[in-house]
């Protein structure tokens, strides 16, 4: 079964609805919210008109999983994400679970806090023509898909339309205030380098991942928010296939956004996906959460 949409009736009231995530707020939980993660996938900023069966659910378990391992190192906005914990007017919509979070509302910073442990991707380009990466000057000499000395942390701004900017670091001050500008880089790369080590150990490079985070106003510290450490918001490698030169395949959109481009569908709305690449880029998120979690997929 496949969940594109939702809409759930009074007392629900629905606040957002993203590339994935629909977002619904309840007046018996008046200071959470309701996360519901569902199949839709997007690539090149347009949601593909079929989704991915599971997808919804193999991400929110994904995003659970490493919730409960970085809660040690920040606080987070989860309430629960187990189904027999939520509240009953939510275990009254069955179509939801295992696909929904209910978390904390914090103010949202306008920050994607995105970690690079690799030389790949957008800033693969950038280093090639000017030698930087977000303006940032690394290394000389370096080839593609090659680590970093250290974690590099390359923000970028929320565009509430269009694109989000790429932006050097020294800007978020201006942008969020010194104080939440330094939590937000130091806990981004902190988060990144126990996640990094942690996948290693299971067979899987982080090449690069997007933190975001919110703020709690009463003690103005740093919540991580929404999805974490996800094939949507982070690039992951097969460790076995890695060879410095090379960007290896990813197990996250990548295969759909190559699919795309070579059949000239980039940016195009109103994509049907065929079937061989519904089930190819669902087992690579299946995979995903085998090799994370060690757990085999049974959702």
């Amino acid at each position: 079964m496949t969940v594109s949409q939702t809409s759930l009736p009074a007392p629900f009231r629905k606040v957002a609805s993203g590339k994935v995530r629909d977002l619904y707020e309840c007046e018996e939980f008046p200071s959470c919210l309701l996360f519901v993660a569902t199949d839709r996938i997007s690539a090149y900023d347009v949601i593909m008109e079929n989704g991915i069966p599971n997808k919804g659910k193999i991400l929110t378990k994904i995003s659970e999983f490493w919730f409960s391992l970085l809660k040690e190192k920040v606080q987070t906005h989860i309430v629960t994400s187990k189904w027999n914990e939520m509240p009953q007017v939510i275990q009254q919509h069955p179509e939801l679970k295992d696909r929904c979070m209910l978390v904390k509302k914090f103010k949202i910073l306008p920050i994607e806090a995105i970690v690079r442990g690799y030389l790949t991707g957008s800033a693969w380009k950038e280093y090639q023509t000017h030698g930087t990466v977000h303006g940032i000057q690394v290394p000389a000499n370096m080839q593609e898909g090659e680590a970093f000395p250290e974690p590099l942390f390359t923000p970028s701004t929320k565009a509430a339309e269009g694109h989000d900017e790429n932006i050097h670091p020294d800007r978020m001050s201006s942008i969020i205030g010194e104080d939440l500008a330094k939590q937000v880089a130091q806990t981004a790369v902190d988060l990144y380098k126990v996640a990094r080590d942690y996948a290693l150990q299971k067979g899987i490079i982080i090449a690069d991942t997007k933190f975001e985070f919110g703020v709690d106003e009463l003690t103005n510290k740093i919540v991580l928010v929404d999805e974490v450490l996800t094939p949507d918001s982070s690039r992951f490698w097969l460790a076995a296939d890695y060879k410095v030169g090379a960007s290896p395949d990813s197990f996250d959109k990548q295969f759909l956004r190559n699919w795309l481009t070579s059949n000239k569908l980039n940016g195009k709305p109103g994509v049907l996906l065929p079937e061989h690449i519904i089930q190819s880029t669902g087992k690579k998120y299946m995979d995903a959460y085998e090799m994370i979690t060690g757990k085999n997929w049974s959702y």
